[in-house]
């Protein structure tokens, strides 16, 4: 079998980043270009990697900023997958931990935006109730 010469040069490198960085199977990417998958993955494999780490950078960024803009949708989703924030009901008191090292529960209090003023009482009831039940600690056990 012979074996044919494949030219590697600049517009191939960008059209593979490209490819790579819109989802293209590597199978489909070698086929548009003219080679071997394995070729592809052997001469090209910066590019392949490249385009997709450039793509997800640039939907990050989008992602960030309409998170930071206020789309709820947005950060949900960054919430859920950076933060590792899970769905699920908070329990009303903390169960014992089984073990000496678990993690203490954390609460957030978000800020609240005064657009939706059912929402702000929401809010403030949530605070008051969850402080409410908190022990307030003694001047003594301040001073360390």
């Amino acid at each position: 079998m012979a074996r044919t010469a494949f030219a590697v040069n600049d517009a191939v490198r960008e059209k593979v980043r490209y490819l790579a960085g819109v989802g293209v199977r590597q199978d489909d990417i070698a086929r548009i270009i003219g080679c071997a998958p394995k070729t592809l993955r052997k001469r090209l494999r910066d590019e392949l990697d490249r385009g997709v780490a450039e793509a997800n950078a640039t939907v990050s960024g989008y992602l960030f900023a309409a998170a930071k803009a206020g789309d709820v949708a947005a950060q949900i989703f960054w919430l859920k997958t950076r933060a590792h924030w899970r769905e699920g009901a908070a329990p009303d008191e903390p169960a014992p931990a089984a073990d000496a090292e678990a993690k203490p529960q954390v609460v957030l209090v978000l800020p609240d935006n005064n657009r939706d003023p059912d929402l702000t009482q929401v809010l403030r009831d949530a605070q008051e109730n969850y402080f409410a039940r908190k022990p307030r600690p003694q001047a003594s056990e301040l001073r360390t």
